[in-house]
């Protein structure tokens, strides 16, 4: 058994899970990657990790420094937990319609969380700007800028695609993931694409976001609305830019989803975690 180095060094190397019953639906062999068990819980813990040693690397925050970000929730706990695994203040900025229950969380794990009202990236009060303006004002401090700095979607190809790649012996058709920075659809397809390069990118789309009209046209245009949190978006990050896409699917919100095939998919669900009924969608 390998014995990790603490937090920073338990992350990756997540199992894929069979997702019996959609497999067994749709005839296809359906996979999970269990990105739940990072040790804080989610896939951002990768992109967390690999900005803040980035920084580290390139000088930018040294010892007893500050790590500032926007973020609607799992991107600020990974940074939270890498922040008291090495020794930083952490603030996170977070809109204040997000769910009380992250906001605690990043409270417990030693993060200031500063809510603000919720306002779309072209307002100079949109949380991310912020943040942004925030770490600037402090001493030896960086704004971690998950959607983009680019070292997020570099997590994903040194780590995410390979262990997919590695895990699956190379048979793998088809690649679904849905997207808020771009970090994690990014560098795997980028990866995948690279090593295999007849391996299908699908993006997966919430109602209310544009990333399925911007696939499908070309043009960045929202529909309808979604109760979805971390996932979509209506502007093309600098992370997700120039990423490999065969095609787009989008998902209907949750409630309405499961109501029509809860009864196949919920059980698989349950083993793979929030988020995933977009990507099964």
């Amino acid at each position: 058994m390998r014995v990790s180095d603490g937090f920073t060094d338990a992350i990756g190397n997540t199992p894929l899970i069979r997702l019996r019953h959609v497999s067994e639906e749709t005839g296809c062999e359906i996979l999970g990657k269990a990105e739940f068990m990072n040790p804080g819980g989610s896939v951002k813990d990768r992109a967390a990790k690999w900005i803040v040693l980035d920084a580290e690397r390139r000088g930018l925050l040294k010892s007893g420094g500050t790590v500032v970000e926007g973020t609607a929730g799992n991107t600020g706990i990974g940074l939270a937990h890498i922040c008291a695994a090495r020794g930083y203040r952490c603030v996170i900025v977070i809109p204040d319609n997000q769910s009380p229950e992250k906001m605690e969380l990043l409270r417990t794990l030693g993060a200031e969380v500063r809510p603000v009202p919720p306002k779309p990236y072209v307002d100079n009060d949109n949380y991310q700007k912020i943040a942004g303006r925030l770490a600037a004002s402090l001493p030896n401090a960086i704004w971690a800028n998950q959607f983009d700095n680019t070292v997020n979607r570099q997590a994903h190809i040194e780590t995410t695609g390979p262990e997919i790649l590695r895990d699956t012996r190379g048979k793998i058709d088809v690649f679904v993931c849905a997207t808020g920075t771009g970090g994690t659809l990014a560098g795997v397809a980028r990866y995948l694409k690279q090593e295999k390069p007849n391996v299908r990118i699908v993006l997966a789309d919430p109602t209310g976001s544009a990333l399925y009209n911007w696939v499908k046209t070309g043009e960045l245009k929202a529909s309808g609305s979604s109760i979805t949190e971390g996932i979509g978006t209506t502007r093309i990050t600098a992370n997700l830019e120039g990423t490999p896409i065969d095609d787009a699917e989008c998902s209907a919100s949750c409630p309405d989803y499961l109501a029509a095939k809860g009864a196949v998919m919920a059980p698989d669900l349950r083993k793979v975690r929030t988020g995933t009924g977009s990507d099964l969608g």
